[in-house]
């Protein structure tokens, strides 16, 4: 395992849990995804975020052997991981609520964690 493709991945999912931070910030309710093209134009941006943290995600766990992460259980991991699944398989059937859940919920913790993690291996 090569260490610096590992950091580099952790990287770019912390940058992309900071960028999905940012981008919610105006979001008040699950209503501005659904009120406005400006709202869904902002979900959009928000699931291509979401879509590449699943993704560095399964590469984390490739590149570890699945030993990394489970060294940090207070994320579920194989919800992180399965996001990036569910939006791209299903686009159409998005739910905005689920969608606005996690980033209220999980991107904050998610990142804490990730950053967590590269400050341990580093």
């Amino acid at each position: 395992m090569s260490n610096e493709v590992l950091l580099e991945a952790l990287k770019q999912i912390s940058i992309s849990a900071k960028r999905i931070l940012k981008r919610f910030e105006q979001v008040d309710s699950v209503d501005y995804f659904l009120d406005s093209e400006d709202g869904l134009e902002k979900m959009d941006a928000l699931c291509m975020q979401l879509i590449a943290i699943g993704e560095s995600l399964k590469n984390v766990d490739k590149l570890t052997e699945k030993k990394l992460l489970a060294k940090y259980p207070d994320i579920n991991w194989r919800a992180a991981k399965g996001i990036r699944d569910i939006i791209t398989h299903h686009y159409f059937d998005l739910d905005a609520e689920s969608i606005y859940d996690v980033c209220e919920n999980n991107i904050e913790p998610l990142l804490k964690t990730i950053d967590t993690i590269i400050e341990d291996i580093s």
